[in-house]
């Protein structure tokens, strides 16, 4: 996944189309996502887990190929949601089975398995910037990741043994939408901020880079490798972090270190010191979600399923957002205020920190 937004740059530059034309064509990735994530676990439960990795990998990775093909923003869109239906399928599939193996080990492993997440966004980041600086085309990129990771996936999980699950429950019907209650409606105002922050961060980092400063290509994919690569490192780290200091107080630092972030990207005046941003923004909203759905998951006032679905399906509205907003408000006024736009819901995650701690049954 991480392969495309190295070269959204280059592929702006392809298809002639200014920042709010990109901004809408990248919410096609997200829609995908989020369509495919009201069946995605029937699929789950009715193939393989190491089929639809092996399924699903190059499926992703191919509709990247084609995207890399795009001459046209709607035919850039379209490609995208086919590669957002993969992306849901694998998500639930992977974190469902990091849940299974971290139930039967009885180890933390979940905040662990998405800091390998962030890493492989910090290995695509600076290979994008690699190839970006080389001259080397997106499509011809594209095609060589697809080749790679598909023949390391089939390697690695061809005999792959999934856990078995934590518990054989009837199936419950699908309800699609869940509507969250009080206590979910706070978590999705305090996750907010986190999510536009990373957001932004994936999107636009490159691109902002590219057009404040004129870097070269590989600075401007620096820019998306510090974010993730601290990203990861906070992610390997906070579970001991959360244990000892609590979630609340894990969460306040990770928003000062966002505020501290997203002010020095709008005020930079150097490279450096909007790299600098990059780097504090993919640390603070490492945990803010992860943390988020733990205290979702632990209310009484509706199943842990329903309490999680509603969440992610709320927080989730700002991916779809996002990319047209902080595009449309880049091309008129300038990257510097798309950033500028994370300040409000950051003030917002400050107000409702407590929501964390609130477990009580609510009517």
């Amino acid at each position: 996944l991480g392969t495309l937004f190295p070269r959204l740059g280059d592929l702006q530059t392809q298809m002639n189309i200014d920042k709010a034309t990109l901004g809408f064509a990248l919410i096609g990735l997200p829609l995908g996502v989020q369509f495919t994530l009201l069946f995605a676990d029937r699929i789950v439960r009715r193939f393989d887990f190491r089929h639809i990795l092996m399924l699903g990998i190059p499926l992703l990775s191919i509709s990247q190929c084609f995207a890399g093909l795009s001459q046209s923003p709607h035919m850039f869109a379209g490609i995208l949601i086919l590669g957002g239906a993969a992306i849901a399928v694998i998500e639930v599939a992977v974190n469902l089975e990091a849940d299974r193996v971290e139930a039967h080990s009885g180890h933390r492993i979940m905040n662990r398995s998405h800091a390998y997440w962030s890493f492989g966004f910090f290995g695509a980041g600076i290979t994008g910037a690699g190839f970006s600086q080389l001259g080397i085309s997106p499509f011809l990129h594209f095609v060589l990741i697809t080749a790679v990771a598909s023949a390391l996936t089939i390697f690695l999980f061809a005999k792959y043994d999934a856990a078995k699950p934590r518990r054989q429950n009837p199936v419950a019907k699908n309800k699609g939408f869940v509507w969250p209650s009080r206590g979910i409606f706070l978590l999705v105002f305090f996750s907010l901020s986190a999510m536009l922050v990373e957001g932004a961060s994936i999107d636009w980092s490159v691109i902002f880079m590219r057009d404040i400063f004129n870097t070269a290509p590989i600075v401007s994919g620096l820019s998306l490798a510090l974010a993730a690569i601290s990203q990861g490192f906070v992610r390997y780290f906070a579970d001991q972090f959360v244990d000892k200091y609590g979630p609340e107080s894990v969460s306040l630092y990770s928003l000062i270190a966002m505020v501290l972030g997203v002010g020095c990207v709008v005020f930079s005046f150097e490279p450096i010191t909007a790299l600098f941003g990059f780097l504090l923004m993919g640390g603070g909203s490492a945990v803010i979600f992860p943390l988020a759905m733990s205290a979702a998951a632990q209310r009484s006032d509706k199943t842990p399923e329903e309490n999680v679905a509603s969440l992610a399906q709320f927080v989730f509205v700002v991916f779809l957002l996002a990319p047209p907003i902080l595009g449309f408000v880049g091309e008129h006024l300038g990257l510097r205020w798309s950033f500028a736009l994370c300040f409000p819901l950051l003030i917002v995650s400050f107000f409702t920190i407590s929501s964390l701690s609130i477990q009580k049954k609510e009517k």
